[in-house]
C-alpha cells in the first residue's frame, strides 16, 4: 500500500479518520517522502488557520435564503399538441431553471455549513488509558481496567502503578510509577502532554512535530521516534532516545537528539548539550558542568580533549553555545574529527552561517547513526542523579 504517494489520504489522516493500520502506513510513508511531507505541512497549516478562526453561529438570513429557495412553484402542464414525448413529471419539476438555481444555492449553503462545522467542532477531547498494574488515578478518581483522559485532566501513578495512554491515532505512551501527566491538547495538527514529574516511554509513528511533551524546563518535540523522558522533583529533565530523533526546545535554545543519544535539561537553562550514552564518564561529567555551572572553561577543555569522532554531535551543538574565542577551539576540534565538505568554510562557521551549519550537520549525521555500543555503566544517569 502507498508505494508512491499518500496525498489523497493526508486530510483523512490529519483528522484521525483512518484505521490504526492505515495511519501507521501513512506515517511510515511520510517519514521518507519529502513531497508528501510538504503537502502534509500545508494541510496542518490550513488546519491551524481554520482552528484560529473565532466561532460564529450561522446567520439567520442564511436559513431564510434557503427556505425562500425551496418555495414550491407549480410546473407548467405539458402541451397536449406537442409531438415530443413529455418528460416524467418528476424530472420536469426538478429541471426547471428556478429550481436548479435553488438547488445550487442550497448545496453551496449546506457545503458552507459543513465546512464551518468540521473545523469548529471539538477534536477528540479524550485519550484512552489502560491500567497496566496498580491503581492509577485520573483527576484523583481510581481507574478501572480502562479509562479516558480528557483535556486538562491529570493521570497519576503511585509507587506500584503503571498505565498506558493511546495517543489519538499516532502512538502510545507508557507511564511509570510515581508520575504525573496531563493532557494539554489533542487536535489534528497537534497532540500535547505535560509531564510534571516521573517517567514516560513514548512510541510515536507520526510525522515530525505532531506530538509534544511539556516539562518544567523544555518541550520535547517528537520527530518520529521512540524515547524515554524523565522529570525529577526539582523540574530537571533527562531524555534518552531509542529510535528516530527528538528535539528539546525552549524559545532560545534547541537540542536535537538522535537514537542512542541523551540530553539533560534544567529549569532556567533549558536543554543542555546532547551526547551519546556510550561517551566516557569524564566527558559526560565535564559536559554537565559546562552546561549548568558558571565559569566552566576547564570543563570545556575536558570535553574537547575527550571527544571522539561520534562526539561531533556534542561539538556541533557547542558551536552556537560558546564565545567567539571558544568557538574557534570547538571548530578546530570538530574539523579535526570530521573535516567539513567543500563549501563549508571556517569563516562561515565562525559567523554561524545557518546554511553551512546545516550542511555540516547533514554530513555528520552519518557517524551519529552508527549503532551505539552499550556502556558498562550508564554514566549519564549517575551524573543526572
Amino acid at each position: 500500500m502507498f508505494r508512491r504517494h499518500v496525498i489523497k489520504e493526508l486530510s483523512a489522516y490529519a483528522h484521525g479518520e483512518l484505521s490504526a493500520e492505515e495511519s501507521q502506513q501513512v506515517s511510515a510513508h511520510l517519514l521518507q517522502c519529502d513531497a508528501c511531507r510538504m503537502e502534509f505541512d500545508e494541510i496542518k497549516l490550513g488546519i491551524r488557520f481554520a482552528e484560529s478562526l473565532p466561532p460564529r453561529p450561522a446567520p439567520p438570513s442564511l436559513w431564510d435564503g434557503i427556505e425562500s429557495a425551496l418555495v414550491k412553484n407549480p410546473a407548467p402542464a405539458p402541451s397536449s399538441a406537442s409531438i415530443i414525448p413529455s418528460q416524467p413529471s418528476w424530472l420536469a419539476w426538478l429541471t426547471t431553471p428556478h429550481r436548479v438555481t435553488a438547488y445550487c444555492t442550497l448545496l453551496v449553503a449546506v457545503g458552507s455549513l459543513c465546512v464551518w462545522w468540521f473545523y469548529q467542532r471539538p477534536a477528540r477531547a479524550a485519550w484512552e488509558v489502560a491500567r497496566i498494574e496498580g491503581t492509577p488515578t485520573i483527576d484523583s478518581d481510581r481507574m478501572d481496567s480502562t479509562g479516558r483522559l480528557a483535556i486538562g485532566e491529570w493521570l497519576e501513578t503511585d509507587e506500584a502503578s503503571r498505565a498506558k495512554i493511546k495517543v489519538a491515532n499516532i502512538g502510545q505512551v507508557e507511564i511509570d510509577p510515581l508520575s504525573r501527566v496531563r493532557l494539554v491538547e489533542t487536535r489534528p495538527a497537534e497532540h500535547r502532554l505535560e509531564l510534571e514529574r516521573g517517567k514516560l516511554h513514548a512510541l510515536i509513528w507520526a510525522p515530525p512535530r505532531l506530538f509534544f511533551v511539556d516539562t518544567p524546563s523544555a518541550v520535547a518535540a517528537d520527530l518520529g521516534c521512540a524515547y524515554t523522558l524523565e522529570v525529577d522533583d526539582r523540574g530537571r529533565g533527562l531524555l534518552h532516545v531509542t529510535s528516530g530523533w527528538v528535539a528539546l526546545e525552549t524559545p532560545n535554545r534547541e537540542s536535537v537528539v538522535p537514537a542512542g543519544g541523551a540530553c539533560m535539561t534544567q529549569p532556567g537553562t533549558g536543554p543542555g548539550t546532547p551526547f551519546f550514552e556510550d561517551a566516557s564518564e569524564t566527558f559526560v561529567k565535564a559536559l554537565a558542568e559546562f552546561d549548568f555551572e558558571k565559569d566552566a572553561i576547564d570543563a570545556l577543555n575536558i570535553v574537547l580533549a575527550e571527544s571522539r569522532a561520534r562526539d561531533t554531535l556534542t561539538l556541533w551543538h557547542l558551536l552556537s553555545r560558546v564565545s567567539d574565542e571558544n568557538r574557534a577551539r570547538v571548530y578546530g576540534r570538530l574539523a579535526a574529527l570530521a573535516p567539513p565538505a567543500d563549501g563549508i568554510t571556517r569563516e562561515g562557521v565562525m559567523k554561524l552561517d545557518k546554511e553551512m551549519l546545516s550542511r555540516w550537520k547533514d554530513q555528520l549525521e552519518i557517524t551519529w547513526a552508527e549503532e551505539s555500543i552499550p556502556a558498562a555503566r550508564k554514566v549519564w544517569r549517575d551524573v543526572w542523579k
